[in-house]
């Protein structure tokens, strides 16, 4: 993970390696150069009592990879399997498109790149779970 450029706007808070760090009153960005560190933006973590949904469930499980809350290699499996179940509801080809990327991802490490494909089925799924009731 080295390389990552976060972008943090005033006073937004980002989780790095299980410290809970806070930005002043101006924008700013800091350059993370330790690779395999554990960060998570506060404003865009789903939190335990929302994790409700399919998605939003799968989503918290990848959460707590980038937490550094849960072992990536023991998640993997049960991960894959998740997406895998997603695939059997998303059968659109755009959405069908978000899984492959989050499965890669999940497969190559890049827990990013994964959570961010998946959070792209997220407006989707409310369409979903709003049509059937």
């Amino acid at each position: 993970m080295s390389g990552l450029i976060l972008k943090l706007s005033p006073k937004e808070r980002v989780l790095i390696n299980g410290a809970v760090i806070e930005n002043g009153d101006r924008r700013s960005r800091l350059a993370i150069v330790t690779p395999d560190a554990n960060i998570l933006r506060l404003r865009d973590a789903i939190h335990p009592e929302d994790a409700k949904t399919p998605v939003r469930r799968v989503c918290y499980a990848v959460q707590l990879v980038l937490s550094g809350d849960s072992d990536k290699v023991e998640a993997r499996q049960q991960l894959l399997r998740s997406i895998e179940e997603l695939s059997q509801v998303f059968v659109d080809a755009d959405s069908r498109k978000h899984l492959d990327i989050a499965s890669h991802a999940l497969v190559h490490d890049d827990h990013y790149k994964c959570l961010k494909a998946l959070r792209a089925l997220l407006p989707r799924e409310e369409r979903l779970l709003a049509a059937s009731h």
